[in-house]
């Protein structure tokens, strides 16, 4: 498994990207945003998918060089249309245009509908979280297949549908949570497949709704449960309203049709904290919560604590300096791919 450099990789998938056929921009986005869930020990969300990204743009299910367009607005909320391009994109132009709104207004909402996969949710709620503001964000893999089954099912019905909410502080690290409401997401079983490791109990259940920890499973029939173990009907009613949200609210509606193009719908929204309460008040207010909580006596077999968001902060700072680790499957992956483009030598792979 060999250890790369961050800016090496962000370099390789952006080389890749153009070459199969994204905006030089977009490619520098879509980068960013995989290498940077990378470092933050999200591999599921990582390079591993500029592949299956380029997989899509072949298969026409990404538009390359699609223009979004907004097909609703007021004065606090907006609606785009991604018409099939990057997710990565299109929603970094919503959480924009939202933070715009929340400026002027105290808070700004969007939906977006006919986009890509938009990659790691927290990604955007941070967007605001640098503005001053509150940001949240749900997501939903609109009417692509679906990989979770409803509490007490064995058939699925659902999406990973992760939810994230990201507060401001004067942590060192940002403070915020980025949760898919299944037992885990779908992407942390293609990395147990890609690197031969079982999973977790909990995890899945086989095509004949029996546990397993197999994570082929998954791709053989089974499926994923609700967040929760034995109280997974928590994790199944939080899923139930991000799809709501993310689906429905959009229109794309909700279940399954054949056609197999991925499909994030979103819901976002940021409030400007000082239209509640002095923004530095909160600031402090928030990182002091976060103080008290890490200064709770530890449980055995616990060295440390952390506030939400921290781990993905203190793994940040030490892949930048020691590299990523790239499983062998994404690493030939990539060098077949750069050997197809003919970009290989530039890119000092084999």
């Amino acid at each position: 498994m060999p250890k790369v450099q961050a800016d090496r990789l962000s370099t390789i998938g952006e080389r890749l990207l153009v070459a199969a056929g994204a905006k030089p921009d977009h490619a520098v986005t879509i980068a960013r945003h995989t290498v940077g869930a990378n470092l933050a020990g999200h591999d599921s969300h990582g390079i591993m998918l500029v592949p299956t990204y380029i997989d899509r743009i072949n298969k026409n299910h990404i538009e390359p060089l699609a223009d979004y367009e907004v097909t609703r607005e007021t004065d606090a909320t907006i609606t785009i249309d991604g018409h099939w391009g990057f997710g990565y994109v299109v929603s970094e132009y919503a959480m924009t245009r939202v933070i715009e709104k929340a400026k002027a207004h105290g808070l700004g909402a969007a939906t977006v509908f006919r986009q890509s996969h938009v990659g790691r949710v927290a990604d955007y709620p941070l967007m605001a979280v640098g503005e001053g503001m509150i940001g949240i964000m749900t997501a939903d893999s609109g009417r692509s297949a679906k990989q979770v089954v409803p509490f007490g099912g064995r058939e699925t019905r659902l999406g990973t549908n992760p939810i994230c909410i990201a507060m401001p502080s004067n942590l060192e690290g940002p403070l915020y949570v980025d949760m898919a409401t299944s037992a885990v997401a779908a992407g942390k079983i293609n990395v147990a497949v890609a690197r031969n490791q079982s999973v977790p109990e909990g995890w899945l259940i086989d095509k004949d709704g029996n546990a397993t920890t197999d994570p082929t499973a998954l791709r053989n029939g089974g499926a994923l449960l609700p967040l929760g173990g034995n109280e997974g009907y928590k994790g199944y009613g939080l899923s139930v309203m991000v799809e709501i949200l993310s689906g429905i609210l959009p229109g794309l509606g909700f279940g399954h049709e054949p056609s197999g193009r991925h499909n994030d719908g979103i819901f976002m929204a940021a409030f400007r904290v000082d239209a509640f309460l002095d923004l530095d008040q909160f600031k402090r207010e928030v990182t002091e919560f976060a103080e008290y909580l890490k200064a709770t006596p530890k449980a055995k077999g616990f060295n440390e604590i952390y506030y939400p968001g921290e781990i993905e902060h203190v793994t940040t700072k030490r892949k930048l300096v020691d590299g990523i680790d790239v499983e062998d499957s994404t690493w030939n992956k990539l060098t077949e791919l750069a050997q197809e483009y003919g970009v290989a030598a530039e890119l000092g792979l084999p």
